[in-house]
């Protein structure tokens, strides 16, 4: 079993936690932490800011850390065995300092199964820190 697994969700997109959420479970057995971490993307653009409101960015923040504390309190029903983080910036980067930041010895993550018109196997931020991860990732379908 695992320490500390770090699982990486998009709230607004179940695909990203509903089948990942009881592996990483399974895997942080009796004793493990899970790690959440939600992630409010970049604009990549400064000039994009400013067609925002003012502050938009620090809200983004605290929407996400009170949708994932919500998340948790319905899905773990011991909560000492969960840490609730909030990223911003690009996914995969942010996976990967969130996975050395707190000490994580394995990240599940999800990975949409391909179809005819996609042929890549799995999503770009998964294929990224599987490739750039000092720790085990384990790509859940």
């Amino acid at each position: 079993m695992h320490d500390n697994v770090l699982l990486p969700v998009d709230l607004q997109n179940p695909e990203s936690w509903i089948k990942a959420l009881p592996v990483a479970r399974r895997l942080a057995g009796e004793s493990g932490i899970i790690h959440l971490l939600g992630i409010v993307h970049d604009f990549g653009s400064s000039m994009v800011a400013t067609f925002l409101p003012k502050g938009f960015e620090e809200k983004a923040l605290r929407a996400m850390k009170e949708a994932l504390d919500d998340f948790a309190g319905q899905h773990f029903p011991d909560e000492s065995r969960v840490r609730i983080h909030v990223g911003h910036g690009h996914v995969a980067e942010t996976i990967l300092k969130a996975a050395a930041k707190h000490g994580a010895d394995l990240i599940v993550m999800a990975s949409v199964k391909p179809d005819e018109l996609r042929s890549i196997l799995i999503s770009q931020d998964a294929n990224t820190v599987v490739r750039h991860s000092p720790v085990s990732v384990m790509v859940v379908r």
